[in-house]
């Protein structure tokens, strides 16, 4: 039998990490997309911290002889959702820095190039 300050211990770890989720979420600090995954997590450990029961009964239907290991597996799941989706946002990011570096130069020679047609036509208006 596991000791109910472990179970409350998660229950206050499951609701610390919601709360901290929905707070970042209210001042804008996080976006939803981010948040799916950090939520799920969080309802998870909640109903596991509430009703230990379910995860023993979870990894027996899967088959996980112990039921922490059900556990880890699902974290690292989840981590690995998150790092994917990361991953795919940086490479928009990128992309999209990219394409914005190159505009910028081509504005850069344009204004440089007006620029100079600018100076040699003011330079003829004053040798005439």
């Amino acid at each position: 039998m596991i000791p109910i300050g472990t179970y409350i211990l998660g229950i206050v770890a499951a609701l610390f990490t919601l709360g901290l989720v929905v707070e970042m979420l209210r001042r804008r600090q996080l976006r939803e997309r981010h948040a799916i995954w950090w939520l799920i997590a969080g309802l998870l450990a909640l109903v596991i911290g509430v009703f230990p029961q379910v995860l023993v009964w979870a990894a027996g239907v899967i088959g996980v002889e112990i039921p922490t290991n059900l556990v880890f597996f699902v974290s690292i799941l989840i981590l690995f959702l998150v790092s994917i989706q990361h991953s795919s946002e940086l490479t928009t990011l990128e992309n999209r820095s990219r394409t914005l570096a190159e505009e910028v130069a081509l504005q850069d020679l344009r204004i440089r190039t007006l620029e100079q047609r600018l100076a040699d036509t003011r330079r003829g208006d004053r040798s005439s």
